[in-house]
C-alpha cells in the first residue's frame, strides 16, 4: 500500500477537508468478517482521507438485508424486510459516495447492482434547493477482480452516478486485477496487488481528485440552482430560452 503521496503540497497544506464526510459501499459477496479483497483496495483510499481529516464509513452491503428494487422503502412494495431505509441517511450525509466492488463474468456483482438501483429509487426526490437530492455529492468508484473487466464495470458506474445527479471528477475511478484470471486476487500472498505502483496511482490521484471537488462544491453551496430545478419546469415555466442569462 502506499502512503499520501501528495501531502507535502501546498494545497494539502493550505486547505482543510475536516469538514467532510464520505461513505464506502463495498459490493463484496463475502459477508464479514470473510476477508474482502475490495475492502483492502478501499483501505487505501479511505486511509488518504482519514489522513485529511474526512470523517469516513464502509458499508458491506452483503451484511444487511437490503430487498431489491427501485422503491425507497421496499417493505411498501411486498418485501418483508428491508435495511436501506436505515441505510440510506449515510448517502444523505456524504459529501462523497464511492461505490466499490469485485468483477464476476466480467460484470459489477449483484450487491454493486442492487446497491446502485436502491440509489436510483431516491433519485426523484429533492434536495434543500429544489434539485434533485445527489447534486451537490461527488461520485467514485473502485473495482478488484482477477479477470478484465475494470474500465467496463467503471463506466456503468461512473455513468449511473452521474445520471441520478452526483459530480464525477476527473479520473474517478481506480482498480486491480493483476493478470487476467484465474489468478490471485488483491490481498493474496504475493498478489502484488497492495504494492501495485499503477493501483496506488490511481487511487490516490481519485481520491484526491474527490477531495477537491467535493471542497470546491461545498464552498460554492453546491451547483447553482438555475436550469436544473425539477419543480420549475414543472410548472410550465420551462426557463427562458431566449434569456442571454441563461444561455
Amino acid at each position: 500500500m502506499t502512503d499520501d503521496v501528495t501531502s507535502t503540497s501546498s494545497d494539502a497544506g493550505s486547505t482543510s477537508y475536516a469538514d467532510l464526510r464520505a461513505v464506502y459501499f463495498n459490493g463484496t459477496l463475502k459477508k464479514s468478517p470473510d476477508v474482502s479483497n475490495t475492502q483492502g483496495l478501499i483501505e487505501v483510499s479511505r486511509r488518504i482521507m482519514e489522513k485529511q481529516g474526512v470523517t469516513t464509513r464502509v458499508i458491506r452491503t452483503v451484511d444487511h438485508d437490503i430487498a431489491s428494487g427501485v422503491y425507497p422503502d421496499m417493505r411498501e412494495h411486498g418485501w418483508a424486510t428491508d435495511e436501506w431505509p436505515d441505510l440510506y441517511p449515510a448517502v444523505l450525509e456524504a459529501d462523497i459516495v464511492v461505490v466499490a466492488g469485485p468483477i464476476w463474468l466480467g460484470d459489477n456483482s449483484s450487491q454493486t447492482k442492487k446497491l446502485i438501483e436502491r440509489l436510483y429509487a431516491h433519485s426523484g426526490q429533492l434536495n434543500a434547493k429544489g434539485q434533485w437530492a445527489y447534486y451537490p455529492k461527488v461520485g467514485g468508484c473502485l473495482i478488484t477482480g482477477n479477470e478484465d473487466g475494470i474500465k467496463h464495470c467503471a463506466m456503468n458506474v461512473l455513468y449511473s452516478l452521474q445520471h441520478i445527479g452526483f459530480t464525477i471528477p476527473p479520473q474517478a475511478d481506480a482498480g486491480w486485477i493483476g493478470p487476467v484470471g484465474p489468478g490471485p486476487s488483491y490481498l493474496d500472498e504475493r498478489s502484488g496487488g497492495p504494492e501495485s505502483d499503477f493501483t496506488n496511482r490511481n487511487t490516490t490521484f481519485m481520491t484526491w481528485n474527490m477531495l477537491h471537488l467535493a471542497r470546491m462544491l461545498k464552498d460554492a453551496g453546491g451547483i447553482p440552482a438555475y436550469g436544473n430545478l425539477p419543480d420549475v419546469w414543472k410548472a410550465g415555466t420551462r426557463f427562458d430560452f431566449e434569456n442571454p442569462e441563461y444561455r
